[in-house]
């Protein structure tokens, strides 16, 4: 369902485009000229009022803000990656990158979940690179999209970690950017505590609102309703299992999930930088670092109950700050 959303906001955008500036421009350049920048920019206004709300309600809340140049940077960041994935690769590139496949049993492989409005095209920097890497990755498409809740996105990333288990013989390590991280949990909540050690070796979630989102007080459809802070499924979904060791990645200048401290889980390790936006997040360099340790670690383990080391993992955080374990 994102993929045909994108697809007419991307289309309509420049039907709108070309059918203003045709009208225009025989009568006014000026005007013609503004209208198409009006055009071209609305994303960056978009992502421009989110990050002054974000930074409106950090101060209300008595969190410190980070600098104006820093948030400066990461507001243009975002608006590069929005064009690039909004604009590219999720209305047009679902299934461009496909799935990696094992070169051989027993590695422990990625499994890679994507958050609210968008498909498995998000992922495609991360599959190839993990595919050059012989690291065995899949990514899901989360349907229903729109109109029903959170769990009921948790049967196609089931179906997903059972097909990699079973070409790699490993648990995987499942990296969830923003929603996706619900998700994880929901499905986690489903399993007992051996399929837990089966199917999930360690979770990695990138901007996940985990104690909800300020911005989807706004929303009145699910399941962006589930996300709110405070909401009636957060409560019912609970913490996580024990069982299962996670690592929350946030940062001061998410546009989305604010306050950074709605990113975190308790018991988790935590690390939270100050310059990236939401879907920044999700390409950067640490955060992919990050999860490269993560897997030789999980690796280098034996076959059995599989927990993520801790020591260790924080040092791909270069630049960033832990907060919590």
């Amino acid at each position: 369902m994102n993929t045909w959303f994108w697809r007419c906001v991307v289309v309509g955008s420049w039907l709108a485009l070309l059918l203003w500036c045709s009208y225009w421009w025989p009568h006014s350049a000026a005007v013609a000229l503004l209208g198409a920048m009006l055009i071209a920019g609305g994303a960056g206004l978009q992502l421009g009022t989110q990050m002054l709300m974000m930074r409106a309600v950090l101060r209300s809340r008595g969190f410190p803000l980070p600098p104006a140049m820093v948030a400066l940077r990461a507001w243009l960041s975002e608006w590069r990656w929005a064009w690039r994935l909004f604009g590219w690769q999720i209305p047009f590139r679902e299934h461009a990158e496909p799935d990696g496949t094992a070169e051989k049993q027993a590695q422990v492989g990625m499994v890679l979940v994507h958050g609210y409005f968008c498909n498995r095209g998000v992922w495609a920097v991360w599959l190839r690179a993990l595919k050059a890497r012989g690291i065995p990755s899949v990514a899901m498409t989360l349907e229903p999209a729109h109109g029903s809740p959170v769990d009921a996105m948790v049967d196609d990333l089931d179906r997903c970690v059972k097909e990699i288990v079973q070409r790699t013989h490993r648990a995987p390590l499942l990296v969830a950017h923003s929603m996706g991280g619900l998700v994880v949990r929901a499905w986690l909540k489903r399993l007992d505590v051996d399929e837990r050690a089966r199917y999930a070796a360690h979770v990695v979630t990138v901007a996940t609102p985990h104690g909800g989102a300020w911005l989807a007080r706004f929303a009145q459809r699910l399941p962006a309703v589930d996300m709110r802070e405070g909401s009636d499924w957060l409560q019912r979904l609970g913490p996580p299992p024990q069982d299962v060791s996670f690592s929350c990645w946030c940062s001061s200048s998410d546009n989305i999930v604010f306050p950074p401290d709605l990113a975190i889980l308790p018991n988790a390790q935590c690390h939270q930088v100050d310059d990236a936006a939401h879907m920044q997040l999700l390409f950067d360099p640490r955060v992919w670092q990050h999860c490269l340790q993560l897997q030789a670690q999980l690796q280098g383990r034996p076959q059995g109950r599989y927990q993520a080391a801790e020591a260790g993992a924080s040092a791909a955080g270069a630049g960033a700050r832990a907060c919590g374990s």
